[in-house]
Formats: structure tokens, C-alpha cells, sequence
């Protein structure tokens, strides 16, 4: 089975040696290296006919860091280091002599389906694990300033008194397709743009399991009780820091009552419907980088 968008099974993310200072150092230096700056919550890219990352030389990293940022280390490909550094710091990156040479920072959300996969995973890994240092800068346990540690995949508390460690979180999320026979629930959400439809989805909840996050979520936004809940694959989501957990699920009935604080709309769609959808369509499907795409081009390809 191939992966998702922003999946990757080439990343050797190097847990055991991220306190080893020595080991760090030595990649820090070497010439091979990479790294991936990320300018709120946007990375940098260099576009044309494609779009791919802008790597730059580990040797900028103290040219760009600014106080209290530290690089943070996302693992190895084939022996070669990568680096993510947060430069939000910087008023207008694309003044900033390194930074324009390089490339344009882009929203991932706007470029990722035009990205490799492999180079789609590190700009997503670098998003995401920025946008979590941004936000836990202060301790949750008692206020004080955190500080980076373990190459920036954990945060401790300077008060040592308190000394809480704070570790990357992930927001998990179920997305499923609901069939019925040869059609299944297409719901379109205030959040989604122009003409889109989707598959329904929604966070999982303290104590519960991923199959009953699916039926309570299915049946909150559009009223319908589901059966067969079956695992189909999972993608990582940095937008900010999701998990999306892809399912189907049988629905038991058809009559659809939506909520209307989470869908504008939702209706059954069939096989032939869906396959019959042009760019001048009132339904477009969801973007082709998305899990919630391929749930339902999978579920197309089988009739």
C-alpha cells in the first residue's frame, strides 16, 4: 500500500542519539547537512515547473537563530542530517540575504500536493514540531520560561523546583467514509472552500476508543448510526498538529440530520455521481493531498 502525503518511511528519526551532544555537534558541522528553516508556520520552497524544499547549508544556522530558538534535529535520510530552525523572528524573510537566495516561503497547505513525498514529510515534520515549540515556551505546570532539549523533541521547565517536562503532542483525528450500497455521505463544513465536499471527521475524546470516535462523530453531525467500522490507513495532518485515523463504516440508516454548528450541508452521493464530477461541478472533491481524497477515490476504484 502506498503512503499518504506527508508520510514517510525513509526518515531514521534518530531517538536514541538525540542527547548525545557529541553526535549532535559533529552533524551540527557537517558539511552535508541540511537544514529547514520554517517563517511562521511557512517553509521555504523553491518553485517551478515543480515544487520542492529549500535545503540550506547547517552553517547559516547562526546567522538565523535568534534567542532562545533553538535548531531542532529531524532525523537521518541515507546518513545525511536534517535540521528545522524557527526564524519567525526575522520581519521579511525574503529581504533577508540567505533566505531570498534560497527560495519563497510558501503555506504548505498551498504547495504540499505539488511536493515529493519524501520532501513533504520534512516540511510537514518541520511545521509541526516548530509550531509546538512556539506554543510551550512558558511550562503548563507553573509558568516559567521552558527550554529546548533532546534536539528539540522535549521541553523542561527552568524552574527547578518545578522541572516538568513537556513533550510534542498530536491531536488525534478519525476520518471516515460512510457508505450505504453504491453511495456515501458527502458533508461540506463552513470551513472549506468554494464548492468542496468531504468526508466527515472529528477528534477523538478523552477515554474513548477510535471506533467509538467514529459512530459518536458520525451520528452528532448527521444523524446516522454506522456499523463495520473498519481501520483503512492514517496520515499525519500538520495544520497545525493532527493525526488523521481513516475508516469506513456501514451505515445502519440512511436519513440524514445534520448539525448544523459543524456541516452547512451534507447529502448521499453515489459511485456514478462522483465519478462524473468536472471542475464546473457544484461538488468538488477534497484536495488530492488529503487522506479524506484518497478514502473516497479508494472506495471509487472498487465499483
Amino acid at each position: 500500500m502506498s503512503r499518504n502525503f506527508y508520510s514517510s518511511n525513509y526518515l531514521d528519526r534518530v531517538s536514541h542519539l538525540r542527547n548525545d551532544m557529541e553526535w549532535l555537534s559533529r552533524k551540527m558541522t557537517d558539511a552535508t547537512s541540511r537544514l529547514l528553516p520554517v517563517w511562521q508556520q511557512h517553509n521555504l520552497v523553491v518553485s517551478g515547473e515543480t515544487v520542492s524544499a529549500a535545503a540550506l547549508e547547517t552553517r547559516h544556522i547562526d546567522d538565523l537563530r535568534s534567542e532562545g530558538v533553538e535548531p531542532i534535529l529531524l532525523g537521518l535520510i541515507d546518513g545525511r542530517a536534517y535540521f528545522t530552525l524557527d526564524v519567525s523572528h526575522i520581519p521579511d524573510p525574503h529581504e533577508h540575504d540567505v533566505l531570498a537566495a534560497a527560495g519563497l516561503f510558501e503555506d504548505l497547505r498551498k504547495v504540499g500536493p505539488y511536493v515529493g513525498r519524501e520532501e513533504g514529510n520534512l516540511l510537514a515534520y518541520a511545521r509541526g514540531i516548530n509550531y509546538w515549540h512556539q506554543r510551550h515556551r512558558f511550562c503548563g505546570v507553573c509558568s516559567a520560561p521552558t527550554r529546548s532539549e533532546a534536539a528539540g523533541h522535549q521541553r523542561r521547565c527552568t524552574d527547578e523546583a518545578c522541572n516538568a517536562s513537556h513533550f510534542p503532542r498530536t491531536d488525534v483525528a478519525c476520518i471516515m467514509l460512510v457508505y450505504d450500497e453504491e453511495r456515501i455521505i458527502m458533508g461540506k463544513a463552513p470551513r472549506f472552500q468554494g464548492r468542496m465536499q468531504s468526508v466527515l471527521a472529528g477528534f477523538l475524546e478523552p477515554g474513548e476508543t477510535l471506533e467509538d470516535c467514529v459512530a459518536r462523530e458520525v451520528f452528532e453531525e448527521v444523524g446516522v448510526q454506522v456499523t463495520d467500522v473498519e481501520y483503512q490507513h492514517s496520515q499525519p495532518w500538520p495544520f497545525p498538529a493532527s493525526l488523521m485515523v481513516g475508516f469506513r463504516a456501514r451505515a445502519l440508516d440512511t436519513e440524514i440530520t445534520i448539525d448544523e454548528k459543524e456541516l452547512l450541508s451534507a447529502e448521499w452521493l453515489s459511485r456514478a455521481e462522483l465519478k462524473a464530477i468536472t471542475p464546473e461541478s457544484e461538488v468538488q472533491l477534497p484536495r488530492p493531498d488529503s487522506i479524506a481524497r484518497r478514502l473516497i477515490e479508494e472506495w471509487l476504484a472498487e465499483g
